[in-house]
């Protein structure tokens, strides 16, 4: 069973077609990355899995059953089930919350088991941030050490699935190495959607791939077999285009 799938998926903005007929199927422990230029539906995927949007066609699937976003339940349990880290950490927290408030506050919305205080503590201690950041503003902290406060809220609802959109674009490369050793860490124990335009990033840490374009999937497999020898004609200029573009830095 997997954990979350796409069956023939279609969706639009506005009357505008994004997605067109989107099959995946997501597999406990098998990270799946997401390649694809600007526009090409890979952040509207993300939502579907997420839940915050819903299929114009088509059906997205949860845990075995179809996932149904009007039932608040329903999206609770798919809250524990699936967590999001941002592109930009420094907008995806709010800046008039402590750290504290901040992990604590989806622990007790999503009423979850345990003290919620002892499980900010864990997953603190789990990005490799100390304890006493509950107490400081995110101000206070560096464009690595947000992401990584953005990592533990996500950790705090024992999600098995971690969907990670250009997690790593914003900041500068030697706080990308470390961030990435982090996810690679944390994917022993979860499974990682990751969209992301790095190809190095991708391989890294994803066995599994696809390639979008235009809304549709043209290539889909191996990480190292698409690299190797990419058989659709946009996934090899695609290929060739990022493999010449500059690192960004913060």
């Amino acid at each position: 069973m997997s954990l979350i799938s796409l069956n023939d998926v279609r969706f639009g903005y506005g009357g505008t077609p994004i997605l067109h007929g989107v099959s995946l199927a997501l597999e406990q422990g098998q990270n799946l990355g997401i390649l694809g230029e600007s526009g090409s539906g890979k952040s509207t995927i993300l939502r579907l899995m997420l839940g915050l949007a819903r299929p114009d066609a088509g059906v997205v699937e949860a845990d075995g059953s179809v996932l149904e976003t009007r039932s608040r339940s329903r999206m609770q349990a798919h809250r524990r089930l699936v967590q999001p880290v941002f592109q930009d950490p420094y907008t995806s927290l709010d800046p008039r919350m402590k750290v504290g408030r901040i992990l604590t506050e989806p622990h007790s919305a999503l009423n979850l088991p345990g003290d919620a205080k002892a499980e900010a503590a864990r997953v603190l201690q789990a990005v490799g941030l100390p304890e006493d950041s509950v107490d400081r503003y995110p101000r206070a902290f560096s464009g690595g050490q947000r992401q990584r406060i953005a990592i533990a809220r996500a950790l705090i609802a024992r999600p098995r699935v971690l969907l990670a959109d250009e997690p790593v674009s914003a900041l500068d490369l030697a706080t990308r190495v470390r961030v990435i050793a982090l996810l690679t860490q944390l994917s022993r124990d979860l499974t990682l959607v990751l969209v992301s335009h790095d190809i190095a990033i991708v391989a890294a840490l994803c066995p599994r791939m696809i390639v979008l374009q235009q809304g549709r999937i043209v290539e889909a497999g191996a990480t190292q077999d698409i690299l190797r020898a990419p058989k659709h004609p946009y996934t090899q200029r695609l290929l060739a285009s990022l493999q010449h573009m500059p690192m960004e830095s913060s």
